[in-house]
C-alpha cells in the first residue's frame, strides 16, 4: 500500500470508527453532531466533528464508496496534499454554509461527511470531465450527471426535511471543492469551460430558491 492509498484509507477508517461509536453511543452522537443551538452557544468544534458521524450504516457506506471512487482522481491529478486540502476545505465550507442557512433554526441538527465528499466529487469531475461511473454496479453514468443529480437530490432533501443528513453541506462542499480546484488548476476555465458552467447549475438553483423563499 503506497502513501496515497494510506491517506485515503485513514480518512475512511476514521469516518468508520467515529460513525460506529455514534451508532452505539447516543450521548457521544449528541455531543459531536452539528447542532445550531450548541454551536451558537460556543461549541464550534461540532462544525468539524459532525462530518465524521453518519445517520446509519448505509449513509456511511454511500459516502465512503463515493470517496473511494473519486478521491484517487484528485490525488492523481493534484497530489495527496491537495486532496487533503480539498477534503477539509470542503468539510468546513459545508458546515459554514449550513450555519448560514440555518443560523436561526436553533433546533437544526445534521451529520455526515457529505460536504467533504461532494467537494472531492466536484474536484474530480473538473479534473476528469469525461470519466464515467457504474451506478449500482450496473448502469453506466457520466460522473458529471451523478454530481449534478446528487446536488439536485439534496435540494429535495432540504425541502422534505425528513432526515438529519446535512443536505446544505453538500452545496458548501461542492463550492469548496470547485473553488480549490479552479484556484490550483485555472486552465480548467479554458480547457473544460462547459463543465465549469454545468457544475454551477445546481448551486445557482439553490441560491435562487433560497432568495425567493422557496426552500
Amino acid at each position: 500500500m503506497n502513501f496515497n492509498e494510506i491517506i485515503l484509507w485513514v480518512i475512511i477508517g476514521v469516518n468508520a470508527l467515529v460513525s460506529y461509536k455514534g451508532f452505539n453511543d447516543q450521548s457521544f452522537f449528541r455531543k459531536y453532531e452539528f447542532h445550531i443551538g450548541s454551536i451558537r452557544a460556543g461549541e464550534q468544534y461540532r462544525m468539524f466533528t459532525s462530518a465524521f458521524l453518519h445517520a446509519d450504516i448505509m449513509h456511511l457506506i454511500f459516502n465512503m464508496l463515493t470517496l473511494y471512487f473519486f478521491a484517487p482522481v484528485v490525488i492523481a491529478f493534484m497530489g495527496p496534499l491537495a486532496f487533503l486540502l480539498v477534503y477539509f476545505v470542503s468539510l468546513i465550507a459545508g458546515s459554514l454554509l449550513t450555519l448560514y442557512f440555518h443560523k436561526d433554526d436553533y433546533w437544526y441538527r445534521a451529520i455526515g461527511a457529505s460536504g467533504a465528499v461532494t467537494g472531492v466529487l466536484y474536484s474530480s469531475i473538473l479534473l476528469a470531465p469525461g470519466m464515467e461511473l457504474t451506478l449500482y454496479f450496473i448502469l453506466p453514468l457520466p460522473a458529471y450527471v451523478f454530481g449534478i443529480g446528487y446536488l439536485l437530490y439534496s435540494i429535495y432533501g432540504m425541502k422534505a426535511k425528513n432526515d438529519n443528513i446535512g443536505h446544505v453541506a453538500h452545496f458548501g462542499g461542492a463550492i469548496g471543492g470547485y473553488a480549490i480546484t479552479l484556484s490550483r488548476e485555472p486552465h480548467m476555465l479554458y480547457d473544460n469551460t462547459l463543465m465549469v458552467i454545468l457544475l454551477t447549475v445546481p448551486i445557482i438553483v439553490l441560491f435562487y430558491l433560497a432568495k425567493t423563499n422557496k426552500i
